[in-house]
């Protein structure tokens, strides 16, 4: 085989693979602003957010062992920010609410801006940091 020939399969391949990787990266935004926009649509009534300031929500349940340590760990942001409303559901009281955030596991913190905008979302036990740095642009 002549070295021209290897020559134009090397830029094919290497054509090919450049088109796979911008159109994996086309889809995976267009996923990403789906989802962004679905998650700002969600229903927030009836789920006690305050409308004066965020709201840090997070979901437990009574033998959710992890739960109680999210709990220490809002309580003290909390109590830091005292214009940050705090909000627990338990999901098995309440799965619909669950269900409406699409809440999979148990720990699950959401932090909610003045307007029922979910801005923050993590699962297991947030770090004190994590809360206070997603909450305070929503307080300026």
């Amino acid at each position: 085989m002549s070295s021209s020939m290897v020559l134009v399969i090397v830029v094919l391949i290497a054509a090919l693979g450049v088109a796979y990787v911008i159109g994996r990266l086309i889809t995976l935004r267009a996923g990403m602003i789906r989802a962004g926009e679905e998650a700002a649509n969600v229903d927030t009534s009836g789920l006690g957010l305050s409308p004066t300031g965020p709201t840090v929500l997070h979901f437990s349940a009574e033998w959710c062992g992890p739960c109680a340590g999210v709990r220490r760990v809002v309580d003290q942001v909390c109590d830091e920010l005292p214009e940050v409303a705090h909000v627990e559901i338990d999901m098995d009281a309440n799965p619909e609410a669950a269900r409406r955030l699409s809440v999979l596991s148990l720990p699950t913190t959401i932090i909610f801006d003045r307007d029922g905008r979910p801005r923050y979302r993590t699962s297991g036990v947030p770090k004190a940091a994590d809360l206070r740095s997603a909450l305070e642009p929503l307080l300026a």
